[in-house]
Parts: C-alpha cells; sequence; structure tokens
C-alpha cells in the first residue's frame, strides 16, 4: 500500500509551499538542494518542513492538497500549530 503526504514548507521569506508526494523525504530533500530550478522554492531557500499528513487514497491527497493551497496563511498557520478548532473561523469570508 503506497502512502500519500500532503505537506507544507515554510520558507526563508516565510511564505508557505504545499505539495504532495509518496516520498516525503526524498521530496523535501528535492526542495533543499534546488533539484527544480523553476519551482517556487527554489529561490526561497531554506526550506522547513512544517505540517505532514498521510493518507493511503491519492485522491483525498489530492483534494486535500488543493483545499490547503487556497487558504490563507493565518489558516495555514493554525493547522501547522494544531489549532483545529480556529479553522472554521479562519475561512475566508464574502461579504456583500
Amino acid at each position: 500500500m503506497i502512502t500519500y503526504y500532503v505537506y507544507i514548507l515554510e520558507c526563508a521569506d516565510s511564505t508557505f509551499y504545499t505539495g504532495i508526494t509518496s516520498n516525503l523525504t526524498q521530496r523535501i530533500e528535492s526542495h533543499q538542494s534546488g533539484k527544480y530550478t523553476d519551482s517556487y522554492t527554489n529561490k526561497r531557500r531554506p526550506v522547513t518542513l512544517v505540517y505532514y499528513c498521510e493518507f493511503t487514497d491519492p485522491n483525498m491527497a489530492i483534494e486535500t492538497e488543493k483545499r490547503i493551497k487556497k487558504w490563507s496563511k493565518a489558516k495555514k498557520r493554525a493547522l501547522i500549530a494544531g489549532e483545529y478548532d480556529e479553522l472554521p473561523n479562519l475561512s475566508r469570508k464574502k461579504f456583500s
């Protein structure tokens, strides 16, 4: 059974990068080494792994990654800190 990881990296410029992989260690090493010169993290190194979660269903992992990518920085910080009760309060609200 393959395990899929959704992960959040904090970059040197204090931004976050969210990704998905089936080999977390190798993927983090790729980010740190600048293996992909056109990637978001390449010019924002070093990066620090600040959060990850595991999935056995790749579709759930992909959906979770997409959802987190749309979140505000404050909501990502709450997730990283384990402040799960705060997540609904940090959703972006549209006012008319």
